[in-house]
């Protein structure tokens, strides 16, 4: 799996198609009146979803490092000790959210975060303050040959940051804050405005950089908001922001998988906020549109997509670990259905989101649904479904089902006076009125979809 993720984006970041402008999008069911996330129903999904998430991420950690298996077989027992940097980043704000709903002993859970963040700042080999991407997951050596990925450790950082939020325990704060800290943001900079996209000790920085539109915003923000190692405002904007047409609907991205609008938005909340470019949140609701759009679109040709079921995005195939998706249509399709897609897309498609979820529970049951939860990835065409679960899917799944129901890691996460510093920074404010018209023609075409 290593850098698979990143090779597909080097080509991907030189592939959009640039539109002038675009107008924005409706915004998210979830934040109606009345709050759809709480009704019975959904409550118990969230609850099974977010406990066996919760399982994993307990049961597949080291107890004494904290580090946490990059992936794991869905029924428990796995022995592989490859551990990612971002799946400990989830693992950390899984922590959070279990001692909030009284998943495990709490005082255990307080202990586990405590050495998880005590190993990570004062024994796991560092480089300017980076981890390596894949680690052992016992002794924190690197692995695989692994980078130092700037965003994996973002990732691991928003986990570091909102325990720092959420506990109230001096030992967890001042260790948290050192990891933050002693990051050298600006080193990874590599002489550029934007940033390398990974470092490794037998050749130095990649020469492919960060500088397109992905999930990389909490990079940005993370490094302009250090009070130790700062980068200056001029990176934020030299990101190039791409606009993508697909149908009515336009939106910034790259021709990526749907995750790269699902993680930055796990931690940072993006709600009534725009900056000079967009407006981030809303941005991600279009996008999710747009899949859902895509999916129904190939329902002529793979039958397992439907408007009930849908979601597309990096994952477990029958060949591999695949980076796939669209729009437009990214890697090879095969009917495969991934859960984290429409689990990550719950804050921005709650009704759509949510009804993916029910109907995979209900249609598919035990054989999708392991000890940890959903499998990473099935096709219901072939047969084939995925042994194993993934850290960072089962992160974003959880991450997002909580976000969607009491809005928990966003809350504390932004009670961080660095995250507010750097959005500030950034020129983050209330947005402006939405284009009516543009919104009354996207939801007559939802509406049309949801007849179809």
């Amino acid at each position: 799996m290593i850098w698979t993720r990143r090779r597909f984006l080097r080509s991907a970041l030189t592939g959009a198609v640039v539109l002038p402008l675009a107008t924005k999008g409706l915004t998210s069911s979830l934040f109606a009146a009345t709050n759809p996330a709480t009704t019975a129903e959904n409550v118990a999904l969230f609850e099974e979803l977010e406990r066996a998430s919760f399982d994993f991420f307990w049961h597949e950690a080291d107890p004494r490092t904290g580090l946490v298996r990059d992936r794991a077989i869905a029924e428990g027992g796995d022995v592989r000790t490859v551990s990612s940097i971002a799946a400990t980043g989830f693992g950390l704000t899984a922590l959070c959210i279990g001692h909030q709903n009284n998943y495990g002993d709490r005082q255990e859970i307080t202990a586990r975060v405590r050495k998880t963040l005590h190993f990570l700042a004062h024994q796991a080999p560092q480089v300017h303050g980076f981890l390596y991407h894949f680690v052992d997951m016992q002794t924190s050596k690197r692995r695989l040959n692994s980078e130092i990925s700037p965003i994996d450790m973002s990732i691991l950082l928003c986990g570091a940051l909102t325990c720092r939020e959420y506990f109230q325990d001096e030992q967890i704060r001042r260790d948290a804050t050192q990891l933050y800290n002693r990051v050298d943001w600006p080193w990874a900079l590599n002489g550029g405005d934007t940033f390398a996209m990974g470092w490794i000790p037998e050749m130095g920085f990649s020469s492919v950089r960060w500088d397109t539109y992905c999930e990389s915003n909490m990079l940005y923000l993370l490094a302009m908001g250090s009070t130790t190692h700062p980068i200056p405002v001029q990176c934020w904007h030299s990101i190039r922001r791409p606009w993508i047409a697909y149908d009515n609907i336009r939106f910034i991205s790259t021709p990526a998988p749907l995750f790269i609008h699902q993680f930055s938005h796990a931690w940072f909340d993006f709600r009534d906020k725009e900056d000079d470019y967009t407006d981030y949140f809303q941005n991600s609701v279009l996008a999710s549109r747009a899949h859902r759009k895509f999916c129904l679109k190939l329902s002529d040709k793979f039958p397992s997509y439907s408007k009930s079921i849908w979601g597309i995005t990096a994952s477990d195939s029958s060949t591999g670990y695949v980076v796939w998706g669209g729009p437009p249509k990214q890697g090879p399709i095969d009917g495969t259905i991934v859960p984290a897609a429409a689990a990550g897309s719950l804050p921005f498609l709650f009704n759509e989101s949510a009804t993916v979820l029910k109907n995979l529970r209900e249609k598919y049951g035990e054989k999708v649904w392991k000890r940890y939860g959903f499998v990473d990835a099935f096709n219901p065409l072939t047969g084939w479904v995925s042994p194993d679960v993934l850290g960072i899917d089962l992160g974003i799944s959880m991450v997002m089902a909580e976000n969607a129901r009491t809005q928990m890691v966003w809350n504390t996460f932004m009670r961080n006076p660095e995250v507010r510093t750097a959005m500030d920074i950034a020129g983050f404010h209330s947005p402006g009125p939405y284009n009516t018209e543009y919104a009354l023609a996207a939801s007559s075409q939802t509406n049309s979809d949801n007849q179809q």
